[in-house]
């Protein structure tokens, strides 16, 4: 006698064969938070929302980690009397929130609809609904457009001093910028470069004062004023050996030798998912107020995506955190149909 198949349609028995082949989630998975985002605003959110029982979801996004995976030792985190290594924390951070049962998958978020509720994010294989959205997406480094300078990008370009200056022993490099990071990379790289020609387009530093005076102590520093970089040229050897400077008071053009260019001129707010959709700021940033609460009830943003000021992981962890606790509050006040969680198909 044939066995009896369960009350079970042939649409639930493929869908269920397709997700065991291809691992892919279901829009029908509810999720009460969703962090977008891994640097330490969105892990300190994870953090924080596992805490409070609401199993948050984390996409970490093509940079894992955030920007400090790129960076060596990191002195002033508090707790860390001599330091830590940037990978080092983030390592830290990201098993502390899986110990209380933040979920962390890896993707690139490819789209996100917070223009109606509950909120939709996509990534290439998934697709996730969220009571509430925490937004910790990062800024971007910020290049100089010059078409010479996408072609040399890792064969003597750099945004990343850390990453790259290791390679340049002995050589003679230049940094431009005149921020805190700019200044930050070129006392850094003096540990192996022969000589770091720092290139900034005004008369003064807009770096903090300790970090001037850093740079202005360091002899092997040295400095191109209201200067501008016109080019970068490798001699066709396919990697960089000098950079041509036009001075932007006198319009005068001066080559200067150099086998790295690390480019250090700020960053772009990582917001273009969520444009139309939330408010920003002329640069992009978006705008948050009470809080980290935008323009929209139940999407909460968080780290450098709305902060343009401060810019330190410390101040980005503490704005993980609260948008971690406003997203737990405004949990509370939603209707109990829409407070309830789903099990995750």
């Amino acid at each position: 006698m044939p066995t009896r198949m369960p009350n079970v349609s042939i649409w639930h028995l493929a869908f269920g064969i397709w997700h065991s082949a291809f691992g892919i989630r279901s829009l029908m998975s509810m999720h009460n938070v969703i962090v977008i985002g891994s640097g330490p605003a969105g892990l300190t959110a994870a953090l924080y929302a596992a805490r409070a029982n609401l199993k948050p979801l984390m996409v970490e996004g093509l940079e894992a980690g955030g920007q400090l995976m790129l960076t060596t030792l990191v002195e002033n985190w508090p707790g860390y009397r001599d330091g830590i290594m940037g990978p080092d924390l983030m390592a830290e951070m990201r098993a502390q929130a899986e110990r209380f049962g933040a979920e962390i998958v890896r993707g690139h978020v490819t789209s996100v609809d917070v223009t109606a509720h509950p909120y939709v994010v996509r990534t290439a294989d998934a697709e996730y609904r969220s009571r509430t959205v925490i937004i910790a997406t990062g800024a971007s480094a910020r290049l100089l457009g010059l078409p010479s300078e996408r072609t040399l990008i890792g064969h003597g370009v750099s945004t990343c001093a850390t990453c790259d200056g290791y390679f340049f022993r002995g050589r003679p490099i230049a940094v431009v910028g005149g921020g805190d990071s700019a200044m930050e990379e070129a006392v850094f790289l003096t540990r192996f470069a022969s000589h770091v020609t720092i290139v900034h387009r005004r008369n003064s530093l807009r770096a903090s004062k300790i970090m001037q005076d850093k740079a202005f102590a360091n002899e092997k520093i040295s400095f191109e004023w209201n200067a501008e970089v016109d080019e970068i040229k490798d001699a066709g050897k396919g990697v960089v050996t000098s950079m041509v400077l036009r001075s932007n008071l006198t319009g005068a053009v001066k080559e200067i030798a150099v086998d790295g260019v690390f480019v250090a001129i700020g960053h772009t707010p990582n917001t273009a998912l969520f444009r139309g959709q939330l408010d920003t700021d002329p640069n992009g940033y978006i705008l948050t107020h009470s809080g980290t609460r935008t323009s929209i009830p139940g999407v909460f943003a968080c780290g450098d995506v709305q902060d343009h000021i401060y810019r330190q992981a410390i101040t980005a962890a503490g704005s993980g955190c609260m948008a971690a606790i406003d997203a737990e509050k405004y949990l509370e006040g939603l209707p109990q149909h829409l407070g309830e969680a789903q099990v995750t198909v």
